[in-house]
């Protein structure tokens, strides 16, 4: 091997060989750990994440490369909620692997950076740390600030990265009106109450919830909706909220139901003179009878008894109860 190497007198970052020549520690590991150390005083104030992508460690490649550093002491965190309610998490990064018991120590020596401003609502409960279920986030926001608990992956996982989609495009309307819009973005972002493992972030619900609407406009209720998202759970988890949830929109997606008929109203029949016996009087049939109600009932009298019906199934109502009641069977206004 041939080398020829020119010590740089200024603008240059001394890294120990022990981290350099770690055997745990992956190449982006080291490169992000060196160009931290390397920061000036005044640049150390952004989250590990945003200075890794400044690196171009990105997604899965940034999430193993932090979970080894944190796993040999050289980065330590600690999530707590501030005012406002907003969660807030301070990250330790040394060049030298230390304990928790030793990053602590640090920790309350150097005084914490102020949160920022917050119009968010507080949140209510303690922070708790949040399980995965086996899903591991494309990217890594858990050491920004945010008014929600901090999502972690699990170290266990599967750490195959298997096939990642591109950025969620911004939803269009479409046919469906933005109240329709509203309640499938409501509903996607219910899930995470029943499994936490279909954890959406806004922009993300407001994505998927073009695909959502369109069960919305073929009938079916945001129940409906919520329980076809989470049926049939798979045997391994989910990996991503966003493509699992996508995949079942766009794969499930019900038949559009066969338009109900037109209403027709039935027609009312015109009156008709009765052939029963008695005085001539009408009736509004409901079918094909000639015979008013009272007049059939006299006549299935008849046939069965051999004699006609009591007179008093003969006399209309109005004119019975005037004689219970000893009064007139005029209407009112009448003479």
């Amino acid at each position: 091997m041939l080398r020829h190497a020119i010590a740089p007198s200024v603008r240059y970052t001394k890294a120990s060989h022990d981290v350099v020549r770690h055997p745990r520690l992956n190449s982006d590991a080291k490169i992000l750990l060196v160009y931290v150390q390397g920061l000036p005083e005044g640049a150390t104030d952004r989250p590990l994440s945003e200075l890794a992508q400044k690196l171009g460690i990105k997604g899965r490649a940034y999430q193993k490369a932090k979970q080894l550093l944190v796993e040999h002491g050289y980065v330590h965190e600690w999530r707590s909620q501030g005012g406002g309610g907003r969660w807030i998490t301070e990250q330790l990064v040394a060049n030298n692997p230390l304990t928790s018991e030793q990053a602590g120590h640090l920790r309350g020596a150097v005084p914490a950076s102020p949160p920022p401003p917050s119009t968010q609502f507080p949140t209510v409960g303690a922070p708790t740390a949040r399980p995965a279920g086996g899903y591991e986030p494309v990217e890594d926001h858990s050491d920004k600030t945010t008014p929600h608990p901090p999502s972690e992956a699990d170290p266990a996982a599967d750490p195959d990265p298997g096939p990642t989609a591109g950025p969620d495009p911004e939803p269009t309307a479409g046919s469906a009106d933005s109240l329709q819009l509203a309640r499938a973005e409501r509903v996607l972002l219910s899930l995470r109450h029943s499994r936490r493992e279909l954890h959406l972030g806004v922009r993300e619900a407001r994505a998927l919830a073009v695909e959502a609407v369109k069960w919305l406009e073929r009938g079916l209720s945001e129940s409906d909706l919520r329980q076809a998202l989470l049926a049939e759970r798979p045997q391994d988890g989910v990996r991503s909220a966003v493509g699992f949830l996508r995949y079942r929109l766009i794969q499930k997606l019900p038949e559009p139901q066969a338009p109900l008929p037109a209403y027709e109203p039935s027609t009312v029949r015109e009156l008709l003179e009765c052939e029963g016996p008695g005085e001539k009087h009408v009736f509004r049939p409901l079918a094909d009878e000639t015979e008013c109600a009272p007049c059939r009932r006299s006549t299935a009298h008849a046939t069965f008894y051999g004699a006609p019906a009591p007179e008093r199934d003969r006399v209309p109502w109005r004119e019975r109860i005037a004689r219970i009641n000893g009064t007139s069977t005029a209407l009112p206004g009448e003479g």
